[in-house]
């Protein structure tokens, strides 16, 4: 196990180096450096979803200040009797780019205030997610070997004095009941933290006599379905994703299309998926991939109409580490 200390303790698995992670995801770590080369002033480039701007409630994810101690959030919750006292945050991923994404805006936005960002543990193995894409989805023999990893790697987690988990691979979500079973510290759930935020925007329907309609989009519409469907329609809203065509011709073609360097292709199919979902008064839509965020450009208007669920999750797991312990 290799572990490097700057100021906080970083836990890497052995199977994948930080130096390699940092290698796999090009753009994540010129958005880390420039992040880090601007710390004096506490600026973040990366975008935050708009969708919260236009809420009720204290909740800002473009200024995320309110992740004190004292705010209502921290107070309520059932944080407080579980949390360790190191107020660590632990971090599970299977995909260097999203882990890479989560710490960037971890760290950013619970230091722009001028504190010291909260402790964090990462233990990153993208083997996994080969191992749970080769069974197919299914709770195969295989499949379950592979869970059981997972849970070990939760263990030593928990072990290592985290005060909760998350898991920026919104891929490994679909087994996060298998994952968090018998947990002793919360284990964020991204479309819990999603649908929480949803719900305390007071967002109005777009289409009068209609529930508030939510579209999710993503690259496996099974997965994002077990991610995000449940959590969502428990809070009253209505989810909409993309159907069988839409995905073939559309959604699929463009991250091919992005992967394969054609930007412009790419994003015009990106819009065309994003303005069926909007057509039929979907009030925001949720990118539920890593492959969709970041094919816009930052001044594209579809995007204010768009959720990067990782923001939630950020939120959420500061919220908790930053928790009044003994």
């Amino acid at each position: 196990m290799v572990q490097i200390s700057l100021q906080r303790s970083v836990a890497i698995s052995p199977r994948c180096s930080l130096s390699e992670s940092l290698l796999r995801a090009g753009v994540a770590r010129r958005r880390w450096a420039s992040c880090r080369s601007q710390s004096s002033r506490f600026a973040y480039s990366a975008r935050p979803s708009p969708i919260v701007l236009k809420t009720d409630s204290a909740i800002d994810p473009s200024e995320p200040k309110n992740l004190d101690a004292s705010s209502s959030a921290s107070r309520s919750g059932p944080y407080s009797a579980t949390c360790h006292p190191s107020g660590t945050a632990g971090v599970m991923g299977a995909s260097s780019t999203s882990s890479l994404r989560f710490l960037e805006k971890f760290v950013c936005w619970s230091t722009r205030d001028g504190e010291e960002a909260p402790p964090f543990v990462i233990c990153n193995d993208p083997f996994i997610k080969k191992e749970l894409l080769s069974s197919g989805n299914l709770l195969t023999s295989d499949s379950s070997i592979t869970l059981g990893k997972l849970r070990q790697k939760r263990l030593f987690l928990e072990q290592s004095g985290a005060c909760c988990i998350v898991m920026p691979c919104q891929f490994l979500h679909a087994w996060h009941d298998e994952i968090s079973q018998g947990c002793s510290v919360p284990f964020l759930h991204i479309g819990d933290c999603v649908a929480k935020e949803l719900k305390a925007a007071n967002l109005k329907p777009v289409e009068y006599g209609s529930n508030v309609r939510v579209g999710v989009l993503a690259t496996n519409d099974t997965l994002a379905t077990k991610c995000y469907l449940d959590k969502l329609e428990s809070q009253g809203f209505e989810v909409l994703c993309p159907d069988k065509a839409s995905m073939e011709h559309t959604v699929l073609p463009s991250v091919d299309a992005f992967r394969k360097g054609d930007i412009e292709g790419a994003r015009n199919l990106l819009r065309v998926s994003l303005q069926v979902l909007l057509v039929r008064a979907v009030n925001t839509v949720i990118l539920a991939s890593d492959d969709l965020v970041g094919i816009l450009p930052d001044d594209d208007p579809l995007l204010k109409k768009c959720i990067d669920p990782l923001d939630a999750l950020v939120r959420e797991a500061i919220l908790c580490a930053r928790i009044p312990r003994p």
